[in-house]
């Protein structure tokens, strides 16, 4: 498969997967966020096929480092350049500048392991 389809292909399950995460988590969601999913599983899927050698709990502390850095990124854009004011986490423990915060980081680990599986199936099944 030509190598921007593979992209593009591992972006929308990201774009629509994190949106529909988000529906059911909080009951909607923001345009934004189907872009920070795609590069989030766009990310995820590279971590997945690029570091072959290290095991399954460090690839997801490696995909949670990646998608609390994105939702950061995307917060200090949308929320504090743009002032959409698509979320705040300033009211929970442990958050930076309220656009990210430890418990979700932690969910974000958790949420890994599909995504690595995901990935997976992707990989062996549908893009090469």
């Amino acid at each position: 498969m030509p190598q921007i389809k593979k992209i593009l292909t591992v972006f929308s399950i990201g774009a629509v997967c994190y949106s529909a995460l988000e529906i059911l988590w909080r009951g909607f969601t923001h345009w934004s966020m189907s872009l920070a999913g795609g590069v989030c599983m766009c990310g995820i899927y590279t971590i997945n096929d690029k570091m072959k050698k290290i095991n399954r709990m460090e690839k997801c502390a490696l995909c949670t480092l990646l998608i609390t850095t994105v939702e950061f990124l995307f917060g200090v854009i949308f929320n504090l350049i743009l002032h959409m004011h698509i979320w705040d986490y300033s009211r929970f423990k442990y958050n930076i500048l309220g656009q990210v915060c430890l418990i979700y980081s932690l969910l974000w680990f958790i949420v890994s392991f599909p995504a690595l599986r995901i990935c997976d199936y992707l990989k062996k099944n549908m893009l090469d």
